[in-house]
């Protein structure tokens, strides 16, 4: 049987999925000189609320590597503020500052801009074919740990 890399589903959707961040990253990069690692943590944050590296990670399977330099770029931005944690001095809190509040949703407004471009790209029956097949592998592939490397 001939097997082809560029048909088998799981290295398409990478692809797509690849090709779908990077136009994305490339719009944020320019504006807001932030990395993917930073946008996730100030999506995360943003999103969540007060949260610790190690629930950043995990939110967005990140290395706890790539979560730390991520956080000390946006704290360095003064964008993020760090608080120990009143039982546990290990354990930091981290949060957005007012101005990190400001640039996440100023980040929304354009990631809702991308978001609309793509819909406009698939056509609505596209966008509906795609959320549906996107909800069947979620629903059918739960999320699992998985224990990833710094180069992940």
């Amino acid at each position: 049987m001939d097997f082809k890399l560029e048909t088998f589903l799981p290295y398409r959707l990478n692809q797509a999925a690849e090709r779908v961040s990077q136009r994305f990253a490339a719009q944020y990069r320019v504006r807001y000189r932030m990395t993917r690692p930073e946008w996730r943590t100030l999506a995360a944050l943003g999103a969540y609320g007060r949260m610790t590296a190690t629930e950043i990670g995990a939110n967005s399977s990140m290395h706890k590597t790539k979560v730390s330099r991520a956080v000390r770029a946006l704290e360095e931005k003064r964008w993020l503020k760090r608080s120990e944690d009143a039982s546990d001095r290990r354990i930091e809190h981290l949060e957005l500052t007012p101005a990190g509040r400001r640039i996440h949703g100023e980040m929304i407004e354009l990631a809702r801009r991308y978001e609309q471009e793509l819909a406009r790209l698939l056509g609505t029956a596209g966008l509906k074919q795609l959320e549906a097949g996107l909800s069947a592998v979620e629903a059918g592939l739960p999320a699992q740990a998985v224990r990833r490397g710094p180069k992940d």
